[in-house]
């Protein structure tokens, strides 16, 4: 009999890439990679403070990552799939028997005219310091435009005017799309306290970006000195370009195992999933119980049982309004939003608390597999049968 190991690779080293790779861990029989483009795993929920300064977004991985994960800093460049082999930026390749796809998200396309010559993006760690350097050298009063009101562009929005910058937020036809009437009129309330100008309606999306101004689609032309873009995600084209089947923006299709519709050796898990093509939303808040649930299925398959359909809740969307502030919309199991919401300074204690948990969930798993649980019971199976799709 054979005692080599199960191979492994995870390619992603964010929140679910994270998490999976310690889960996977509960067998002794599994040797883990972990392929990341960077040496430190990135806080992406902390990147509008790396631009302010008020915290440097990154996590050595010796504080996230268990004891006998090789960790690989490259570039996955493509997924071959018969031969179940991941080839590399740098040339190298890597065998597996399973691959954890944990690729996560990345900014929209800066497709708007001028966008991608004069407007700085804020979705990756590589982005915060042309943004700083940016900012630092614009003059105190200069007019800042963030374009983007989800929780990104708000949060960044709210940072900079609490550090005496005069800015604009851009919001498209509503601030706060996912937010409830209250909870809107309270950030509303918190951006007037902090002097930044809320531009929304039917109007408010930005149809070209010049080096000194937006203009609006209703012809409003905003002065702006630095343009931060923070409206919409995408995700990264390796699994189209690896022949798998994918969403309209590209996120790898499985079913409700988190099983690729096209191999049954590839499980995906975080933003660049969609299980039964019905996405979770976006967030860390699903990237972690998704990365969990990915690594129990490559166990199930390497122990010969039949892996479990996804299962997990969620429970709102919490953000900081500057050091100050926050918000927390709460929500249904489901991600239905209710009408209550926590806001303040109580809020911004809970979303510091969401912060440093997350970093607590990875390093304890870390420590001890198996350790971490999430809440569960979304209904996701009633939407799945809800939109015709077959459960497998």
């Amino acid at each position: 009999m054979s005692d080599a190991k199960t191979r492994v690779v995870v390619i992603g080293g964010g929140y679910a890439g994270v998490m999976a790779a310690n889960h996977l861990r509960l067998d002794g029989g599994v040797r883990i990679t972990l392929v990341n483009p960077r040496p430190q795993f990135v806080e992406r929920i902390r990147l509008h403070q790396l631009v302010t300064g008020s915290d440097d977004s990154v996590v050595d991985f010796g504080t996230v990552l268990g004891d006998g994960i090789e960790l690989v800093v490259d570039t996955a460049d493509r997924i071959d799939a018969a031969a179940r082999r991941v080839r590399l930026a740098s040339g190298a390749t890597l065998d597996y028997d399973y691959l954890i796809y944990a690729v996560g998200s990345t900014g929209a396309a800066l497709t708007v005219p001028g966008a991608a010559e004069f407007a700085f993006p804020i979705s990756e760690f590589e982005h915060g310091q042309p943004l700083r350097a940016a900012l630092a050298t614009a003059a105190d009063d200069a007019p800042v435009v963030v374009v983007g009101a989800g929780p990104t562009g708000m949060e960044v929005a709210a940072e900079l005017a609490e550090g005496g910058r005069r800015v604009t937020l851009v919001c498209g036809s509503v601030l706060g799309p996912y937010l409830s009437t209250a909870a809107r009129r309270t950030a509303a309330k918190r951006f007037s306290d902090l002097g930044v100008t809320v531009v929304d309606g039917p109007g408010a999306v930005v149809t070209q970006v010049q080096a000194d101004a937006v203009t609006l689609s209703d012809g409003r032309h905003l002065p702006s000195a630095v343009t931060i873009w923070t409206a919409g995600f995408g995700v990264p084209d390796l699994a189209a370009r690896s022949g798998l089947t994918t969403d309209r923006i590209g996120r790898l299709v499985t079913d409700e195992t988190l099983t690729s519709v096209d191999d049954d050796r590839i499980i995906a898990a975080g933003d660049a999933a969609a299980p039964s093509n019905l996405p979770l939303r976006m967030s860390c808040q699903a990237a972690i119980p998704l990365g969990a649930q990915a690594a129990n299925t490559v166990l199930s398959r390497i122990a010969g049982t039949e892996p479990k359909a996804l299962n997990q809740a969620f429970t709102g969307q919490c953000m900081s309004l500057g050091r100050g502030a926050g918000l927390i919309q709460l929500a249904h199991l489901d991600d239905r939003v209710m009408r209550w919401h926590i806001s303040g300074r109580v809020a911004a204690s809970i979303k510091e608390a969401v912060c440093k948990g997350t970093i607590s969930f990875l390093s304890r798993e870390a420590r001890k597999p198996g350790s971490y649980f999430w809440l569960k019971g979304g209904k996701r199976a009633q939407r799945v049968a809800d939109a015709g799709v077959a459960v497998s």
